[in-house]
């Protein structure tokens, strides 16, 4: 039996990004992904199923990379609920920011794994979008944000509108530069939640 080696596994990963990206997940190929990693094709099949198998661990890996990030600042006892909102903020765009063929796959891909109806996708996506909720809900406790938010519309309403602004910022990003779109972001969420 062939055994992993190296950072072989990142590698695929790191090429299905860009390539994901470039081409869109329906119309990418294993053998470009393969190619762009400087493996052989087979080699692809060594660390993965198919090509939905490394679509599903992109997003895994982004949903525990947020997860984490977001637990160690909804956690963090010397931050203000709005301090802790704007820093979520913030990672999400900077996150994004540092790798546009991520967030290209991030708007492009999302909707086909929950249309495939993946419980450990949605599982973790939902744990990602439970620990910022848990933030609006310290403010609504605490009395910085409204107690008239319904915590699951807003949860949609943010991360739809941040998911469509990643989108304008991926084609146009002149006119929707990410320091820019994320300060917006924050100021718009907080004088429409903060009482």
């Amino acid at each position: 039996m062939r055994t992993k080696e190296g950072n072989k596994e990142k590698d695929i990963l790191d090429a299905a990004v860009k390539v994901f990206a470039e081409y869109g997940y329906h119309k990418a190929k294993i053998s470009k992904v393969a190619e762009v990693a400087n493996v052989a094709t087979g080699s692809v099949y060594v660390y993965f199923k198919n090509k939905e198998d490394i679509l599903l661990r992109i997003f895994d890996n982004l949903w525990d990379q947020l997860f984490s990030d977001f637990k160690n600042v909804s956690d963090h006892v010397m931050m203000s609920p709005v301090q802790k909102l704007d820093s979520m903020i913030d990672m999400v765009f900077n996150l994004f920011a540092e790798n546009p063929s991520l967030a290209m796959v991030f708007v492009n891909e999302q909707n086909h794994l929950m249309q495939m109806n993946q419980e450990e996708f949605t599982d973790k996506y939902d744990k990602f979008l439970n620990e910022g909720m848990k933030v609006v809900k310290e403010g609504i406790r605490e009395k910085v944000f409204s107690d008239e938010i319904d915590i699951k519309i807003f949860r949609s309403y943010i991360f739809g509108a941040i998911r469509n602004l990643l989108l304008h910022w991926a084609h146009d990003p002149k006119n929707y530069p990410l320091n820019k779109v994320s300060r917006n972001v924050k100021s718009l969420i907080k004088n429409g939640i903060i009482c």
